[in-house]
């Protein structure tokens, strides 16, 4: 198994919220020294960006915290009682809006480019961010297809 596949899918979900956990696991393979180089550059970036600023937490404080231990919900409960606890309603539009991210929207051409750079530019059902990485870890792509629904 490599170790991008340890990573789980930004589809995992961690108190609703889907992106969260596989955050959190980048974050622990990086203390243990196990992140692929190619991975580390962006920690904090990107998608890992988005969701520290829908939680309202700083990321290096997030770091921080899981290095202490405690799982995902145990994390996520830190970044509540930190940040901010979004709403039954704000966490299914972020889990839509992170979902859809790279299908038609202004991260197309970027998912395009990157398709082109893995040699998966013929895979038409890679339509989302969430597909592609999915797809470039050697995972199923579109298993989550389903829309989110509210709990």
């Amino acid at each position: 198994m490599s170790k991008t596949t340890e990573l789980c899918s930004p589809s995992e979900k961690a108190g609703g919220i889907v992106y969260f956990p596989r955050m959190l696991s980048k974050i622990r393979m990086h203390a243990r020294g196990e992140l692929p180089p190619d991975y580390q550059p962006n920690l904090g970036k990107g998608f890992d960006e988005s969701c520290v600023d829908f939680l309202q937490v700083d990321y290096n404080e997030l770091v921080e915290r899981v290095k202490k231990d405690g799982s995902d919900d145990e994390v996520l409960e830190w970044c509540f009682e930190k940040g901010r606890r979004p709403s039954d309603e704000e966490i299914f539009i972020w889990n839509e809006f992170m979902r859809k991210r790279g299908w038609n929207d202004e991260v197309t051409a970027t998912l395009e480019r990157r398709k082109g750079e893995a040699g998966l530019s013929e895979r038409s059902e890679i339509q989302t961010m969430f597909d592609f990485i999915d797809a470039d870890e050697g995972r199923a792509v579109g298993r989550r297809r389903a829309t989110a629904v509210m709990s």
